[in-house]
């Protein structure tokens, strides 16, 4: 059986304000043409198919028009809901679109019957796919009567029922599952689903496939030769910077599965940059950045002004912007060291420089808050001496 493995698309999402809309639609295109160049015999999708429960409806007409053209290519193509997902409305319909070859498992109610995947033109069985959802461990334990109400126990207790639905009649059977396996590596853009380390699962659950086509996770990874994260196809925050987005295109047989992933187009890079702002802008290592989303943190000792109006003159891309001091000071001054040894005027273009992002005064300015400060001073003297005071000015200081 020839699959393609896909997962955590999250439609509906957006990177930092910018929608995402594009870059669904290049994979979707990416994605039927290799459905179609492949001869696939399934195409399947482990979760998370919408970012949220609720999607607007221009983000449902998009995966209407995924899942028509994928079933124009000739293939299979089986859905399973993740957290992110509503199980109950991506459920709607299912049995209906089951005759037209897109399999949907959601609801709680029939996501332990397997799918039997013909081949490709024939009536020939290709293999047998247990397409099991992100199962909540609370609802999960109430509904298959367990006692232990964890992820490990849930997701057991589903492959356990689902295997023994496949008929053994020697084509190879893969798994499909959404959830956090022991071993993997997540990233920041994923919803946590475990609570002191019980959302773990491990591989063993799934040992007894042929493949384990997992969801969740967004950096897509081998856990065993025949377990593997696709990951999500699009970058889902800066955090998958370094991850290389694609699909899985799996040969299984019965006892192996071999497996090369196809990477997937990128509609706009990321890149995450750290230095002073002179630097960054005059860097021509940086050609790259130009054209990607950005985030970027500043070391200057002194907060630049203007800094992501210049950042943006260079980087037009950028989405993020933050400042770290390159100064490590071994402790943090206290005010009063920090008011140490500095006079009045000192004081007012240490503030005006503080309140205008790291600006101080020019010299006109600073010839003004002089005289301002003189000025202050002098009222002062001449409101204690009229009132008969005697104090010492700089004593006060």
């Amino acid at each position: 059986m020839r699959i393609l493995h896909t997962s955590d698309w999250h439609l509906g999402r957006s990177f930092h304000g910018e929608g995402l809309g594009e870059a669904h639609s290049a994979y979707f295109d990416h994605l039927v043409d290799l459905a179609r160049d492949e001869q696939v015999d399934a195409v399947l999708v482990a979760g998370d198919v919408y970012d949220r429960a609720l999607p607007n409806p221009r983000t449902v007409e998009l995966l209407d028009d995924a899942l028509w053209r994928l079933l124009d290519t000739g293939a299979r193509v089986v859905v399973t809901s993740g957290n992110h997902d509503s199980a109950s409305r991506l459920n709607f319909g299912s049995r209906i679109m089951e005759h037209a070859g897109l399999h949907i498992r959601a609801a709680y109610e029939g996501i332990t019957r397997p799918v039997a995947v013909p081949r490709r033109g024939s009536d020939e069985i290709a293999g047998h796919v247990v397409a099991l959802p992100y199962l909540e461990p609370s609802v999960a334990a109430g509904v298959f009567g367990l006692d232990e109400g964890t992820h490990r126990a849930v997701l057991s207790e589903a492959v356990a029922r689902s295997r023994a639905q496949v008929p053994d009649n020697g084509a190879p059977v893969v798994a499909m599952a959404h959830a956090y396996f022991a071993g993997a590596t997540t990233s920041d853009s994923e919803r946590d689903i475990s609570v002191g380390g019980l959302g773990q699962v491990p591989t063993s659950v799934v040992s007894g496939f042929d493949y384990a086509a997992l969801g969740h996770l967004h950096g897509p990874q081998t856990l065993e030769e025949h377990v593997r994260y696709s990951g999500s196809p699009v970058a889902m925050s800066f955090s998958e910077a370094g991850h290389t987005k694609g699909t899985w295109l799996i040969d299984v047989t019965r006892g192996a599965a071999r497996g090369e992933f196809i990477e997937a187009p990128v509609h706009r890079p990321l890149a995450t940059l750290v230095g002073e702002l002179d630097h960054l802008l005059a860097e021509p290592a940086l050609a790259h950045a130009e054209a990607a989303w950005c985030q970027v943190t500043l070391t200057d000792e002194i907060r630049p002004a203007a800094a992501m109006d210049r950042l943006r003159a260079r980087f037009p891309h950028t989405l993020r912007l933050s400042f770290e001091s390159a100064r490590k000071d071994d402790a943090p001054l206290t005010y009063a060291e920090r008011l140490a040894g500095r006079d009045d005027v000192e004081l007012c273009c240490d503030f005006l420089a503080h309140v205008r992002g790291g600006r101080g005064p020019n010299a006109t300015e600073r010839t003004a808050i002089g005289h301002a400060v003189a000025a202050a001073n002098r009222h002062d003297a001449e409101t204690m001496r009229d009132d008969g005071s005697m104090f010492d000015l700089e004593a006060l200081r």
